[in-house]
């Protein structure tokens, strides 16, 4: 059997389709006073889950290196999205925890895009959405263990076992 004609030749077609997608929604329906860029978002909610977060630790959870991150937070303190503080914990390293703005930010994010998913999956029943969900989440650890690059979960967001 031919690689293509395999399930995950039909996975990788539909998987290119949605960066596709994607990448043609980028700047496109943008709140007023700005939306966050990606990195922003992905920040905000990465240190929403975990905490405040150093640079290191940070590298770590992205497998990103330093001067990529210190060019992210840099901004984001810049727009008031994170503050740096001392280790709560009483370590060296400063830390970057979201500010109040940050959170309304991200939450006014989140809500767009979930409006977004709305529209498109409208006719979708909810056990469907659901499936497609953990499915998601599936592909996603699958990812995230081949890297070594766990992402945790809100508590909302994981199925109970």
């Amino acid at each position: 059997m031919n690689r293509t004609d395999r399930a995950t030749g039909r996975v990788e077609f539909e998987q290119m389709l949605l960066s596709r997608y994607l990448h043609l929604n980028k700047g496109r329906e943008r709140s007023p006073g700005g939306v966050l860029d990606r990195s922003a978002y992905i920040l905000l909610s990465r240190v929403r889950v975990e905490g405040p977060m150093s640079i290191g630790q940070l590298g770590e959870a992205f497998g990103l290196d330093a001067s990529t991150l210190n060019r992210q937070t840099a901004a984001a303190v810049r727009a008031g999205l994170v503050e740096r503080i001392p280790d709560p914990d009483g370590g060296m390293a400063r830390k970057f925890r979201i500010t109040k703005e940050g959170a309304r930010q991200l939450e006014q994010e989140r809500a767009r895009i979930i409006a977004g998913l709305d529209r498109v999956m409208a006719d979708w029943p909810e056990a469907d959405i659901a499936a497609f969900a953990e499915f998601l989440r599936r592909f996603n650890s699958g990812i995230e263990r081949i890297h070594g690059l766990p992402w945790p979960r809100p508590r909302a967001a994981v199925p109970p076992a």
